[in-house]
């Protein structure tokens, strides 16, 4: 097949592309429902694993555990769906997803959880990685934060229905049987699914003979060089990966503590799948205008106007002693990480060339999701030492602020 063919018939476009761009968006529902399935259920019930209660570093280790993993592996994803493909990570990603809810199901102690977390965080380092990298290949240019708002969108509903449905049938049926079924049955569909996705490395082979007719063709930068280049040398690419960083470490203060910090004022199991769900849910529907909003008036904007709702509903949260303010908090909070979640990647996206799109995007995505790992430490330590949980609520306000206050000054 000659580039003219390839480039001809590889033409790129959300609506020209709609039904390979609609078994993305599927697969990333069926990803965003397996790491779902457990962030509501499994710190209520960790006293089943043998955690005792206070132990918060312990408690957090799970989390650890996943972001230790699935950060590198985003880096290394990028790399080998730039050389392989991404149909083929992709694969990787949900073979890796197997273990998981089988060692949740038989774990005698919680150092099963944190091994189910490191399949887990493999897992999802490959296939969420590869879904949203696949709908930027598909989509037009102007519509990069258009395509990762879908991608987000569609992974954080299934987030939040993941965290309503497993917390119900972990009430009526115990927490393993229904993390077990629930788990196998996603899987299982997923796989199904992937009969009919195809390869989107054309489209980028395409773009790039497009964008390079008449120019020098140079090689492709070593991972190494564009990893350096978007974490240090360039000021907004260092911004955007700091973003990343302080996004994830919120969201594993919803993740780990703010069950525990519900729980501790009387609040069910079914009620808290209620409030965290809520937060994923608004979070996710929202992008589906918030990374078009980036596409029409720039990145900047939304992102740190989202930062700074973020930090106000953490705030909002730490203050609130009911559940009507916890819902209401979990609403600002998941309209803020809407503003900036598509467009921080939009704009990292923005800033690589097509034969580098998935390094660039993998060295983003290793520093924000090494975020879980660096939140689980830290809010872990800080509530350990404090024994309680109301300190790193605030703390992690403060971060979430003087993030967006770094990106304000560093963003073009």
């Amino acid at each position: 097949m000659t580039s003219q063919t390839v480039t001809s018939s590889h033409q790129r476009g959300i609506a020209l592309n709609a039904g390979q761009f609609s078994l993305q968006a599927l697969q990333v529902f069926f990803v965003g429902l397996v790491i779902g399935m457990e962030r509501t259920v499994l710190p209520s019930v960790a006293r089943e694993f043998g955690v005792t209660p206070g132990a918060f570093l312990f408690l957090a280790s799970f989390v650890l555990s996943f972001g230790l993993v699935k950060g590198p592996l985003n880096l290394i994803a990028g790399g080998l769906a730039d050389r392989f493909g991404r149909k083929p990570v992709l694969i990787m990603g949900w073979l890796a997803a197997i273990p998981v809810p089988l060692l949740i199901y038989a774990a005698p102690n919680w150092w099963w959880i944190v091994v189910a977390n490191m399949f887990l965080g493999v897992s999802q380092g490959f296939s969420w990685t590869m879904t949203v990298t696949s709908q930027i290949d598909l989509a037009a240019s102007n519509q990069r934060g258009l395509a990762v708002g879908f991608n987000e969108a569609t992974g954080y509903v299934a987030v939040g229905v993941a965290g309503f449905g497993a917390a119900y049938f972990a009430h009526l049926y115990g927490a393993r049987p229904a993390l077990l079924w629930f788990g196998l049955l996603v899987i299982a569909a997923a796989f199904a699914s992937l009969f009919f996705l195809r390869d989107t490395l054309a489209w980028v082979k395409a773009e790039h003979h497009a964008a390079s007719l008449g120019t020098t063709q140079e090689p492709s930068p070593r991972l190494a060089s564009i990893f350096m280049r978007m974490s240090f040398h360039d000021s907004a690419g260092r911004a955007i990966c700091q973003g990343g960083v302080v996004n994830k470490i919120a969201d594993t203060l919803v993740w780990v503590m703010f069950p525990l910090l519900f729980a501790a004022q009387g609040t069910r199991l079914v009620e808290i799948g209620w409030l965290t769900g809520t937060y994923a849910i608004v979070w996710g529907l929202s992008q589906l205008w918030t990374g078009h909003l980036g596409d029409k008036i720039g990145r900047k904007r939304p992102i740190t106007m989202g930062f700074f709702m973020l930090a106000a509903g953490i705030a909002l949260t730490g203050l609130g002693q009911t559940p009507i303010i916890w819902l209401a908090a979990a609403v600002i909070m998941g309209v803020g990480m809407a503003l900036l979640y598509p467009n921080l990647i939009a704009a990292m996206s923005d800033r690589a060339p097509p034969l580098i799109r998935g390094k660039a995007l993998g060295t983003y995505r290793f520093w924000r999701d090494g975020g879980y790992a660096i939140g689980a430490l830290l809010l872990g330590g800080v509530a350990q030492m404090t024994h309680t949980i109301l300190p790193v609520v605030f703390l992690t306000a403060a971060l979430t602020a003087a993030s967006g206050v770094w990106l304000v000054l560093a963003l073009p």
